[in-house]
């Protein structure tokens, strides 16, 4: 009987402890939560947070719209951790906001996570492939993980995402300075020139002094 009871006891502690599921902690600082397994009170919280958007909001989708601008505000404010949680709500209402991408890359580039944010931007080109901005942030996350690495495959591909965003934005002075900065990396600096005279032409402003002094030498 008491070896019974102690099975008894074993399987009880056991179920419970198996039933036991703690709350992961910060995950509404992380894109998209982290993808981590919520907990019930936080699945609990995320249902009464959508029934109210519900009912405050004809759609999910302008819901959406909204916490992507408050999202947006908090960022310029550079307050990255209520950014962030607002784009995650913006994310939890629809998650084919392609908006919410942008927003989740631009807060891990201002974290200097350059490599989590590239594929994040990516998300948002491949659907809004017409945004010279988000060329423009894809672009100095290559550059800053080319600073880090020396890789000079990273620097291409913040040239070619430079040249996607002067395309479609051509009086984006910055942008054109940028590519003067990056092309005098490499021994033939023709190109960096170029970019250099159409900055100049725009917002001399716009060019780096140390990339300046080095073209112009």
């Amino acid at each position: 009987m008491k070896a019974i009871t102690q099975c008894l006891s074993l399987l009880l502690f056991a179920g419970c402890s198996t039933s036991f599921q703690p709350c992961p902690e910060g995950i509404n600082r992380l894109p998209m939560y982290g993808r981590a397994p919520k907990c019930p009170e936080q699945v609990r919280a995320d249902t009464e947070f959508l029934a109210a958007c519900d009912k405050q909001f004809p759609s999910r989708k302008l819901a959406s719209e909204h916490h992507v601008s408050k999202g947006w505000e908090y960022f310029q404010q550079r307050q990255l951790d209520t950014a962030i949680m607002r784009f995650n709500q913006a994310w939890l209402l629809d998650s084919t906001n392609a908006t919410v991408y942008w927003g989740f890359a631009s807060v891990l580039g201002m974290r200097q996570q350059y490599r989590a944010s590239v594929p994040l931007f990516k998300k948002y080109l491949a659907l809004n492939p017409t945004e010279a901005n988000a060329w423009q942030g894809l672009s100095t996350s290559y550059g800053q993980m080319f600073f880090q690495t020396k890789d000079v495959a990273l620097l291409q591909n913040s040239i070619e995402a430079l040249k996607h965003c002067v395309k479609l934005a051509p009086q984006n002075a910055r942008a054109y300075g940028q590519l003067a900065g990056a092309y005098s990396y490499f021994i033939q600096r023709d190109s960096a020139r170029k970019y250099l005279a159409i900055a100049d032409r725009l917002n001399p402003s716009a060019v780096n002094p140390e990339v300046r002094k080095m073209l112009t030498q």
